[in-house]
């Protein structure tokens, strides 16, 4: 079954939501930037499968001498390096840019999160939504919340009824042990 297309395509601001959080600023200072963009990559895994979202964490690479790259993580989520001398805030302008002469744009949201007051505005002029790294944390947290309450309602309605056998009226439960057992079956 082919997925469904993306509500919206979600461009993040990689560093710019590393230092705005602070469980990722804690993460950076004692762990270094490698387990800060982990974290950050973990916590919109599922963000971004709850709701349906292609999700572009944008990280800098503007100081190494590498081509850019694109990392696909999940069918949801991917991972891009921008080139050398570009800086993440280029790529996502360049983007928002094309997006507005996409066809998508008239079935599929385009959404930057960051807090860079001066990207805000460019994007928002290229027609594309905005979000804060603020907001983007509530959303995040209360989607772990919705998943985590989905799953504890779908345990407690688990019940041992739940089996096909419970379903059948007695005799027949009665034969279908006889013959997982090998015995033979009683007569007609």
């Amino acid at each position: 079954m082919p997925r469904p297309k993306p509500q919206a395509l979600l461009l993040v601001d990689g560093y710019n939501v590393i230092g705005a959080w602070s469980n990722l600023q804690c993460a950076r200072d004692r762990y270094g930037l490698e387990a800060a963009r982990r974290e950050l990559i973990e916590a919109l895994v599922g963000y971004s499968a709850f709701h349906g979202f292609d999700t572009r964490i944008v990280f800098d690479a503007q100081y190494q001498d590498t081509p850019g790259s694109r990392e696909v993580v999940t069918p949801t989520l991917s991972i891009c390096y921008t080139d050398y001398r570009q800086t993440a805030d280029s790529y996502i302008e360049r983007t928002c840019s094309l997006f507005r002469s996409d066809l998508r744009k008239f079935e599929q949201r385009l959404i930057v999160a960051t807090s860079d007051r001066a990207q805000q505005l460019t994007v928002v002029g290229y027609g594309a939504e905005w979000m804060s790294t603020q907001q983007l944390l509530v959303e995040v947290e209360l989607s772990h919340q919705r998943v985590r309450r989905k799953q504890r309602q779908t345990h407690k309605k688990r019940s041992p009824n739940r089996f096909l056998s419970n379903s059948l009226d007695p005799a027949a439960q009665q034969r279908l042990a006889q013959l997982r057992m090998g015995w033979p079956l009683d007569e007609l």
